[in-house]
This record gives structure tokens, C-alpha cells and sequence, in this order.
């Protein structure tokens, strides 16, 4: 069957308040970014060329209809973004450190991305497309699970690949056993994994990350596994094969959606080469490309709206 989608992503989309400097009265000014990893991700495929569509839900108000809006002039099909008229859109407040890193302060009791429903998921819709994308945020609360895990099973039955990325933020869980959980659901199905240092760490309960990886891959023989490790760069487990590949240097101002980029960018690859014969120089040429993506993205605000244009990718690659 011809696939009407190249992706399609489930789960959040929030705003993201990022910190802008300080009004004369020396006030903290933040800066509305629409956001949300799902969305992110598709948005770097579409600055690629590719069909995607999301999957999930906002509130009835000011945000929702930004957010409706920043997605689909971003290209992304929002015929099954979802509106609930009782709860608010989620927000996010990101607090930056000096070195760029940054903290998460959520407003999400309930939010809107977690009201997602199984009878809102159309199997049909999932099955149109050759990717679906989830992580670990709408995994958080049991109906918004259900829905998810329906989805999964859905992309599953019609033969779509899977792909997880955790993304895991340790305020959002009422303990981190049940992050832990629901991450080995996500191990368990998914044929692609983007997984950090920390993350890897968390999930294994070792310093070592190859030590780490080996322990996933041994456990749930995950396909492809694309470890990013900041500023050093990234390395794909795939096949028996490990290869890795340097970070860029940039003058980065905030990391947010600096991962979502790299996996965007790795989907996007996979679209393109196809996923069952991968070569090490072809897995080095999807790091290599993703990771200088993800630097790029470092050294704007936001993210939705900050992806960067090919030409821009390959410039970085080049110098």
C-alpha cells in the first residue's frame, strides 16, 4: 500500500516559555515558542521535504490556536489535533544556565496533551504512514497511555517501523519507577530508539554507555539505537555494527529541541536509504548530518520555528 505519510508523531504540543532577557523594571521576560518533541521532530522532516502528521491534543484557547497554527504553516497535517474544552493547553517554562543547559518548570494538572483518548485514535490514520514516532510524555497518565499503546499496536499491525525517544523529564512522573516502566514499554516495540547519555544511564544503571546499550540490545533487540551524548556527538548501534561521530562546535544559547532535531534528522534519513541494510558509512553520513542539525538548533530560540534548512545543515558540515 502506497503510504500518505512519511511520519506521524503522537503527543505533546505545548508552549514553551524561554527566558528573553529582563525588563527595565529587571523582571525575567520569557518568550512564547511552541513546542512539544513530537512536533519538533516533524518539523525538521518537513524543512526535509517529507508529509507528516501529528497526533494529539490542546486546549480550547490562545495557545491551542497558536500552536494549530505554527504547525500547520510548518507543514505538518493537524487533521487529528485534537481540541478539549475543559482543560488548558499545556505549558512549559524553561529556565536557562549560563552554559546553555536548562530546567523545566511544567504546567500540566492536568494539560490538555494528556486528555487524549483511545476512541480519538484511528487505526486507519496510523496506518497510512511508513513511521510513527512516540515518547514517554504521553505515557504519563493512564487514558492518554491507552491511547498511545492503541496507536503503537495499530502502526504495528500495518507494518509501520516504530520509533521511541523517552525523553524523559522526572517532573512529569508521580515516581520514576513508573518512567522506568513505561520506557521498557517503549524498548519493547519500538525498531528505532533515540535514547541520551543520562537517559541510557537512568534505564541501565550503568556509568558505561556502551555497557548500557549492550544491556538494552541484549534485553529487547532493538534494531537501531542512536545514543546522543551533547556537545561530544552521537554513536548508532545497529547489526552488530557501532559507529560514532563528533558533536559540532557552535555558540549555542539553549539546548531545547537540540534532540528532537537529531532524531528528526535521523527519521529523515532512514526515509530516504530505507532501514534494513544500513552500511557503517551510510550510519556515519546520518550522524554526521543530524548531529550538525542539532547544533544548529542550539544557537536559536525555540525550536518548531528554528529548524534548520538543509543548505544551512550541509554549509555546517563543510567548514
Amino acid at each position: 500500500m502506497e503510504k500518505k505519510y512519511d511520519v506521524i508523531a503522537l503527543g505533546e504540543l505545548l508552549i514553551d516559555f524561554t527566558m528573553n532577557g529582563q525588563s527595565e523594571q529587571g523582571n525575567n521576560m520569557f518568550e512564547a515558542c511552541p513546542g512539544g518533541a513530537p512536533c519538533n521532530v516533524l518539523a525538521l522532516l518537513n524543512k526535509m521535504g517529507k508529509k507528516t502528521a501529528f497526533l494529539g491534543k490542546v486546549g480550547k484557547d490562545q495557545f491551542g490556536t497558536l500552536l494549530r497554527d505554527t504547525i500547520t504553516d510548518a507543514g505538518i497535517d493537524a487533521s487529528h489535533l485534537m481540541v478539549d474544552d475543559t482543560v488548558n493547553t499545556t505549558l512549559a517554562f524553561v529556565h536557562t544556565f549560563p552554559d546553555g543547559d536548562r530546567e523545566f518548570s511544567f504546567y500540566r494538572n492536568p494539560g490538555a496533551d494528556m486528555m487524549l483518548t483511545e476512541d480519538e485514535v484511528d487505526p486507519e490514520f496510523i496506518a497510512q504512514t511508513k513511521i510513527l514516532h512516540f515518547g514517554t510524555l504521553s505515557m504519563t497518565h493512564d487514558g492518554v497511555r491507552a491511547a498511545t499503546k492503541k496507536a503503537v499496536q495499530a502502526a504495528k499491525d500495518a507494518g509501520c517501523l516504530v520509533s521511541f525517544d523517552p525523553n524523559l523529564r522526572p517532573p512529569l512522573w508521580s515516581s520514576l519507577d513508573l518512567a522506568k516502566e513505561q520506557m521498557e514499554y517503549g524498548f519493547g516495540v519500538c525498531d528505532i530508539l533515540k535514547i541520551s547519555d543520562n537517559e541510557i544511564q537512568f534505564v541501565s544503571g550503568k556509568e558505561d554507555y556502551d555497557e548500557g546499550i549492550a544491556y538494552l540490545q541484549e534485553k529487547y533487540n532493538i534494531p537501531l539505537i542512536l545514543l546522543t551524548m551533547g556537545k561530544e556527538g552521537s554513536r548508532a548501534y545497529y547489526k552488530g555494527k557501532c559507529v560514532e561521530r563528533p558533536g559540532f562546535a557552535v555558540k549555542a544559547i539553549e539546548t531545547t529541541g537540540a534532540g528532537d532535531t537529531f532524531c528528526g534528522s535521523s527519521l529523515n534519513y532512514i526515509v530516504e536509504h530505507g532501514f534494513d541494510d544500513l552500511t557503517e558509512d551510510q550510519l556515519g553520513e546520518l550522524l554526521t548530518f543530524a548531529n550538525a542539525a542539532a547544533a544548529i538548533v542550539t544557537t536559536k530560540k525555540g525550536a518548531i520555528r528554528s529548524m534548520p534548512e538543509r543548505e544551512e545543515v550541509e554549509a555546517l558540515i563543510r567548514k
